[in-house]
């Protein structure tokens, strides 16, 4: 079985005591095992702590050792997790102008504009970086950029490098999806939802994208997919908005009497929506 590297760097600084080592190598060590445990702590605070606790921890960190540039990221990492996106944004900037910031500093900065909704910034800052700078999360905003600029050809191929770059791409061909639907491309956008459903099937966004895409064809019925009782009603009830919105008024009321039967609690939304529909 594997050691945790905290407990190998501690076995090794005990080893180098034991065998009448210097100073120096077990003080090495032992700055191993700190910097070890510091790295696993910073990890948790990043992923599973809650936001509030993560940034007043990186906000210590930060206090204590002004000149580095870690403390600096988890900080402005745990802003952006916390939904605070002016605070994140000048965060990363500020880690952003530190000596030892590199490109990916810079893609996460333009990710935190464009969650404050700076589109313009977030292309100037992703266009200044290097066209060497080949990740994921890079091509994944200069597809959503390009997007939101509606060239088209640029978005589809940034979202085709950016899915093969990752192991998990039901994210980013959900977006890519959405992409297409707004376009009116509905049979293209039914492909990468089925895509994206087939990488990860619990991925609830894609199959509500999905029955859009075919409500748009005026096909309302439910897709083949693993569902739950509740999530089934909740797609009916999105086939039935999109019928009615199409003027498939008879069918829209059916689909929102089988959603309000489908939902195994009471369904409120769909069920408010058959009594405005019936008045």
């Amino acid at each position: 079985m594997r050691l945790p590297l905290r407990c190998c760097a501690l076995l090794a600084a005990l080893a180098l005591a034991g065998c009448g080592a210097s100073d120096g190598q077990v003080s090495r060590a032992v700055e191993d095992l700190r910097e070890a445990r510091d790295a696993d702590l910073n990890q948790i605070m990043l992923t599973v702590a809650e936001p509030g606790e993560s940034i007043a921890y990186f906000q210590r960190l930060a206090t204590a050792e002004p000149g580095a540039i870690a403390p600096k990221r988890g900080l402005a990492t745990s802003l952006v997790r916390a939904k605070r996106g002016a605070e994140g944004v000048a965060a990363w900037r500020e880690v952003t102008a530190h000596p030892e910031a590199g490109p990916a500093d810079r893609v996460e900065l333009a990710d935190a504009l464009i969650r404050t909704n700076d589109w313009d910034e977030a292309e100037r800052v992703l266009d200044a970086i290097p066209p060497t700078f080949e990740t994921f999360q890079r091509y994944r905003l200069e597809a959503m950029v390009a997007d939101s600029n509606e060239e088209w050809t640029r978005a589809d191929s940034f979202y085709e490098t950016a899915a093969g770059l990752t192991t998990t791409p039901a994210g980013v061909l959900n977006n890519w999806g959405y992409s297409k639907l707004t376009r009116g491309d509905y049979r293209a956008a039914e492909r990468l939802f089925t895509d994206a459903l087939r990488q990860e099937p619990g991925l609830f966004t894609a199959k509500n994208n999905l029955v859009l895409a075919r409500g748009a064809q005026r096909n309302y019925d439910l897709p083949v997919l693993p569902l739950t009782q509740t999530e089934r009603a909740k797609l009916l009830y999105t086939l039935a908005l999109t019928a009615i919105k199409q003027s498939d008024v008879k069918i829209g009321e059916g689909l929102l009497r089988d959603a309000v039967d489908t939902h195994p609690q009471h369904f409120e939304e769909a069920a408010r929506a058959l009594r405005a529909l019936s008045a």
